[in-house]
């Protein structure tokens, strides 16, 4: 069972809209469909939420910690509410995979993700479970800009065509969420990572 969904991303209104902060961005949807707002928690060094999903108490996390440090974040509330790694789903952005897919998975390494890294590290553990929106990588992009330096490009604005896929694969993704939390975790894999 998932007692606590991350959102990895960077504070602050000069990142918000980046394709780094997809998770952030889900994490916002989620909280508005049930009418909660993320609450600055200091001793977590992130914004907290927490909703009601399925008949179970759900945390819902924005670290604050900017995304290479949000173990920082994660390590602490999870030993604070005594969550272990496989109740936790972290949700971040995916070079590999095209905008408009959205990839679940629990455990495996961190693809070279210091965020992912870095929770890792603090929760000793890669056990968790990670959703994964497709922001594309620069080297798809057209002429040259597929040059561009990849700590760049997931620090820029996606293009409207980009953003309105993304924005579909995190409505998908929040549909299948009733399904991950009823540990139907099979289905809830199949439906996201099957067609449209």
């Amino acid at each position: 069972m998932i007692r606590l969904i991350v959102g990895l991303g960077n504070p602050g209104s000069k990142h918000e809209h980046d394709r780094h902060n997809a998770g952030f961005w889900f994490i916002e949807r989620l909280a508005q469909q049930n009418k909660q707002v993320l609450q600055t928690e200091k001793r977590f060094l992130g914004r907290v939420a927490k909703i009601q999903l399925e008949g179970h108490d759900i945390y819902l996390l924005e670290p604050d910690t900017y995304m290479n440090l949000s173990g920082e974040s994660v390590g602490p509330l999870c030993r604070f509410h005594k969550i272990s790694p496989q109740e936790v789903l972290v949700v971040h952005d995916e070079l590999d995979l095209k905008p408009g897919t959205a990839r679940l998975k629990q455990g495996g390494g961190n693809g070279g993700h210091n965020g992912l890294k870095d929770i890792q590290s603090h929760l000793s553990s890669p056990q968790f479970w990670r959703l994964r929106f497709g922001i594309g990588h620069p080297r798809d992009l057209p002429g040259g800009q597929s040059k561009m330096d990849v700590a760049d490009y997931v620090l820029k604005k996606p293009s409207s065509e980009e953003q309105s896929k993304i924005d579909q694969s995190i409505d998908k993704a929040l549909k299948i969420l009733p399904l991950l939390l009823k540990g139907d975790t099979q289905n809830a894999m199949q439906v996201l990572h099957g067609p449209d």
